[in-house]
């Protein structure tokens, strides 16, 4: 049977500040963020499985994003823990704003790393992660593929 790719795009908006770092993305700001998902498979070939065709149900795959970043990171600010930035963060979060600390500087690059772990984690065994594509802005992304993670 023929491996297939199968590809479902999120959006969901974030903030983030990069400490440290000698452009305007050491300011807290925000991003509309595009995650494309593409994982691999065959498709079922048990006709009498009502997935019978499919390598993996969109609303299936739509429910692990969903809950492991989409609800998770969806206008949340994001700030590396390991930094001066927590005093802002533990601010933020006393009054009441969703706060999400990471152990990495949270790049697009950082950020695409972190969701392909996630992501591998609740996929079904025979399917795969083939690759992600984090778009920070219209012409700026970072993609993350399988194949150079071996």
């Amino acid at each position: 049977m023929s491996n297939i790719r199968i590809t479902k795009q999120f959006s969901f908006e974030t903030g983030h500040a990069l400490y440290g770092y000698d452009g305007k993305c050491k300011n807290v700001h925000g991003h509309s963020y595009k995650l494309s998902v593409t994982v691999i498979g065959s498709p079922i070939t048990d006709r009498s499985n009502v997935k019978f065709g499919m390598v993996i149900d969109f609303s299936d795959l739509k429910k692990i994003v969903k809950e492991e970043i989409v609800d998770q990171f969806d206008h949340a600010t994001v700030f590396n823990e390991t930094t001066p930035h927590i005093e802002l963060a533990n601010e933020l979060k006393n009054r009441g704003h969703h706060v999400i600390l990471v152990d990495y500087q949270p790049t697009s690059e950082n950020m695409v790393v972190d969701f392909a772990d996630r992501i591998i984690a609740r996929l079904p065994k025979d399917i795969s992660l083939f690759s992600l594509k984090l778009q920070e802005t219209e012409s700026s992304f970072a993609e993350w593929y399988a194949s150079d993670n071996v």
